[in-house]
């Protein structure tokens, strides 16, 4: 009896288990949908308001990608990036024999490529397609590597030594200055310096040994040879105690400063660049007893980093957009680098008491009081920016922007909760969203969505919430989410997400300010509630 009761009791016991679950599935997935007649679910737009917000000189060191090269954004103006790197030894103390001769100087520097477009030809060579490279193909320009004469210090006297030394994008003239001697990549091929360009091929290395050759091949990235002569003083011949550690070997040996200029009218190119997978690889020769040994030394291109930008020939449109004046905007310019942003407020004015139609008022937003009020349950939140291809014209469109709490300088808490993944981590939080849809005009236009649910809820139902303004700015890296801060310690914004300074491009977005009667209209910024309400 026993036996056969406790087989009866597991069905049970396991459609408890299962109801139980899949009421935990539905509030995860699904909260505060509610689906029987004594709720009514409704789609609303509500007030959102969007202003551009210029920055100036940013933050810059130590950035985990940088720009170098220059491009003409016809929409925004020419940014010119250059880059400082300090250097450090692959392995500390190294000893060099007096008999000790170097053959070569190389540094390299791997370059981006679409891994989807490459193509393995029949005789094992591979085409590359670059992937992160902007302006015309091919385009030439002057590439200079200097050693750097300026000490890029760990910590910041200002601050006792107990905050890291901040670099700010505007500090071109205070390194191009103490830059010492004349550019490192001074050979033959002006391919590594008065006409350098980001070729696309890969790099193929014979060598014979014992008669047989052997062919190795190497993924497209930078490659210039070095002064010889530099490096034997520098290197092999240093004084006694500069080469025992990193910390007296960046004293010792600076840095390296890449300078890069167009050639005449002629325009530019822009490729992002992982500088901290470079390296400088010296091959020396000592003979000892008669017998030549080949041998190498590595510096890699590791340490404080500072990435350099000029902004010229500013596009009229987006100077007079930027101008500081905090009014709602038609078109939204959001720059990288030292660049632009955009600020948004939710929920409209704040003109009665809390119940949002009568009395005084309370700080608050009358659209949320309603809310409130009403205890509506929130579905999906979510913000909708339409691009202005017209206004883009030709520009590189960036792929993904980022929205997060400008008042406080964090992120939101649908960024936090949301752990999507994708096999590209460009595409990481995809639920979050802010990546790229392209669409026809036909089809509705192009545009970036954000699901910010979790906020939204969080304001209605609780009180205490603030309604904070949001910030908007281009991203390189979504998975990044710290600030930067702004050179000007006393302006407003004091800082600004990180991942927007690697950035090199801009995106133009129609805002909320738009006529009626305007063509793009339906274009403006939305910002959408689904909802449930009693009736």
């Amino acid at each position: 009896m026993l036996k056969n009761s406790f087989f009866k009791t597991i069905p049970f016991l396991l459609f408890i288990v299962l109801f139980n679950s899949c009421d935990k599935e539905f509030n995860v997935v699904g909260e505060d949908l509610i689906g029987d007649n004594s709720f009514d679910i409704q789609k609303s737009e509500y007030s959102v308001e969007a202003y551009n917000q210029k920055l100036g000189p940013i933050q810059s060191n130590n950035l985990e990608v940088n720009p170098l090269g220059v491009y003409d954004n016809p929409s925004f103006g020419t940014t010119n990036a250059n880059f400082v790197t300090q250097v450090t030894l692959a392995e500390v103390s190294p000893t060099f024999d007096t008999s000790a001769a170097i053959k070569s100087v190389v540094l390299t520097i791997p370059y981006f490529f679409d891994k989807t477009k490459t193509v393995v030809n029949s005789d094992g060579s591979s085409t590359y397609v670059l992937d992160s490279i902007y302006g015309p193909d091919k385009a030439k320009m002057k590439l200079s590597v200097y050693e750097s004469g300026y000490f890029m210090r760990d910590l910041d006297p200002e601050e006792q030594f107990s905050q890291p030394q901040k670099y700010y994008s505007n500090q071109y003239p205070d390194f191009n200055q103490l830059k010492i001697g004349t550019p490192l990549n001074d050979g033959s091929n002006k391919a590594e310096n008065s006409e350098f360009f980001f070729d696309p091929a890969e790099h193929v290395v014979k060598t014979t040994t014992d008669g047989k050759e052997t062919t190795t091949r190497t993924a497209p990235g930078m490659k210039l040879n070095l002064n010889k002569e530099f490096f034997l003083k520098k290197i092999i011949k240093a004084p006694a105690g500069s080469l025992v550690d990193n910390n007296a070997f960046k004293d010792y040996f600076r840095g390296v400063f890449f300078n890069i200029e167009t050639i005449g009218s002629n325009p530019g190119n822009m490729a992002m660049l992982n500088f901290k997978s470079g390296k400088i690889t010296i091959t020396y020769t000592e003979t000892v007893n008669s017998v030549a040994t080949d041998k190498t030394v590595i510096l890699n291109l590791s340490g404080n980093t500072v990435s350099l930008l000029d902004q010229s020939n500013t596009n009229v449109n987006y100077a007079n957009a930027t101008i500081d004046d905090k009014v709602s905007d038609a078109n939204l310019y959001l720059k990288g680098g030292e660049g632009s942003m955009s600020v948004l407020k939710l929920f409209g004015d704040d003109k009665f008491g809390a119940d949002g139609v009568s009395g005084e008022h309370n700080g608050v937003a009358d659209q949320l009081d309603i809310m409130r009020k009403n205890k509506y349950l929130i579905n999906e939140a979510s913000l909708v920016f339409y691009l202005n291809s017209a206004a883009m014209g030709s520009s590189y469109v960036p792929q993904r922007i980022y929205l997060y709490d400008f008042k406080n300088n964090q992120i939101l808490i649908d960024y936090l909760e949301t752990s999507t993944v994708s096999s590209n981590t460009k595409n990481n939080k995809f639920v979050f969203g802010g990546i790229f849809t392209k669409k026809s005009d036909v089809d509705g236009g192009s545009y970036y969505k954000f699901r910010i649910t979790n906020h939204i809820r969080n304001l209605v139902k609780y009180a205490d919430s603030t309604n904070v303004d949001l910030g908007l700015v281009v991203t390189e890296d979504i998975n990044k989410s710290s600030f930067y801060s702004l050179r000007n310690k006393t302006g407003v914004p004091l800082k600004a997400p990180m991942a927007s300074v690697m950035n090199p491009l801009g995106t133009i977005l129609f805002g909320n300010n738009i006529p009626t009667d305007d063509k793009d209209y339906n274009k403006r910024l939305k910002f959408e509630i689904y909802y449930t309400k009693t009736n």
